[in-house]
């Protein structure tokens, strides 16, 4: 079987040329669309990602701010921070960068965003919206997952869908955002015994845990499609996916990419949702 590559690089590209349009149009009405990136660690990765994002974010007509706490931050000095940061009028979209210093957890400090500048939706409040179908912002990445399988035509409605990882950030958000487009959506996870007897049904297998080359072809059935949303450093310093894509290429009907798949997606969302708290608030 010849298993598609599902390349997030053409959605990207579309959803980043309407939102530098909108980004164009609210920054002629007055100043350029802000994003706060709120920083406290030196973790390579996600050093790299805040590059990435403030990259993007100047390609697009944003204004992006690094607000770095230093690795010794406090759980109250990360709060106080969000809480400034959610009563500043300037500031139109707020995105908490992990991992968080030893000690924080991300509940520790998340509530502290205002649901309205809450870009990557990772504060109870905006969670509990997803969760009753309220308008909010969902998590950048599980909302990519469920975009980027309605660009290349993959149906959800009606289908058996997987989703292997529980996060916060990822698994749980991803199950009500596969709710409201009417899947039958089963949640599995690192310590679910007998892994493959949950995921070998599934029309869609969704690979969100965060273990290198754990969905192999013996986890899934002929012509399923795999969402990879994984990315983990291996031995050589390259970054690989939650799939083991050779075993499963041949097998699966589809497979995104890592890097390359819902990476550039999440990107891409992100920015929107920092495009529209500004539309919303101005």
């Amino acid at each position: 079987m010849d298993t598609t590559s599902l390349i997030g690089k053409d959605l990207a590209a579309s959803l980043n040329a309407d939102t530098k349009a909108r980004a164009a149009a609210i920054t002629a009405q007055g100043a350029a669309p802000r994003l706060a990136l709120v920083i406290a660690n030196d973790d390579p990765a996600s050093v790299w990602y805040v590059k990435s994002l403030n990259r993007a974010a100047e390609r697009l007509g944003i204004a992006c701010e690094n607000v770095d706490l230093g690795v010794d931050a406090t759980a109250e000095q990360i709060r106080a921070k969000l809480t400034e940061l959610s009563a500043d009028p300037t500031v139109d979209g707020i995105m908490l960068q992990t991992p968080l210093p030893k000690g924080v957890g991300l509940d520790d400090v998340s509530s502290a965003i205002t649901a309205a500048k809450d870009v990557d939706g990772v504060s109870p409040l905006s969670l509990g919206l997803l969760a009753s179908g309220l308008p909010g912002f969902p998590p950048a990445t599980s909302e990519a997952v469920v975009e980027l399988a309605k660009f290349h035509g993959i149906p959800l409605a009606g289908r058996l869908v997987t989703v292997v990882g529980r996060s916060n950030v990822v698994g749980k958000p991803l199950l009500q955002l596969l709710l409201a487009e009417n899947a039958t959506v089963t949640i599995a996870h690192s310590r679910t015994a007998n892994l493959s007897a949950v995921t070998t049904p599934a029309d869609v297998v969704v690979a969100a845990v965060g273990r290198a080359a754990l969905i192999t072809a013996d986890h899934i059935r002929e012509g399923a499609v795999v969402i990879d949303v994984g990315t983990n450093e291996d031995d050589n310093g390259n970054i690989t996916g939650d799939v083991h894509a050779p075993s499963v290429t041949g097998k699966a009907a589809a497979l995104t990419p890592v890097p390359g798949g819902v990476g550039p997606v999440t990107t891409a969302l992100l920015m929107r949702h920092v495009i529209q708290a500004a539309e919303s608030t101005r």
